[in-house]
């Protein structure tokens, strides 16, 4: 994958458990980055890192208040994660059928 596209990339973006944290973070509603560096044991330069990250991965915005940088998640791009893991889900299913079976044919 080319760097530019990898930076963009949401299952990248998503992979790193910090970013994930910070998506759940944002779930409650929107963050000042001040109170985002409060929530995390990291410096503020690294917590900035992860949200360009997210912010490039389209997975949150970034709305300017004055001096105050405040990020808001974006849940569309979350459906392409969703999306891929649908065609799992029914083999996952099929599988755990199959467990069934088997564990009420052979008790």
């Amino acid at each position: 994958m080319h760097r530019a596209q990898a930076h963009t990339d949401v299952f990248r973006a998503i992979a790193d458990p910090t970013r994930r944290a910070i998506l759940d973070r944002l779930r409650a509603g929107p963050a000042p980055v001040n109170a985002l560096v409060d929530d995390f044991d990291q410096s503020r330069p690294a917590v900035s890192k992860h949200l360009r990250v997210l912010r490039l991965a389209r997975l949150v915005t970034e709305q300017r208040l004055g001096r105050e940088r405040i990020y808001q998640l974006r849940v569309a791009p979350l459906q392409q994660v969703s999306g891929w893991l649908e065609g799992y889900r029914s083999m996952w299913q099929v599988g755990l059928d199959q467990l069934k079976r088997h564990l009420e044919e052979n008790p």
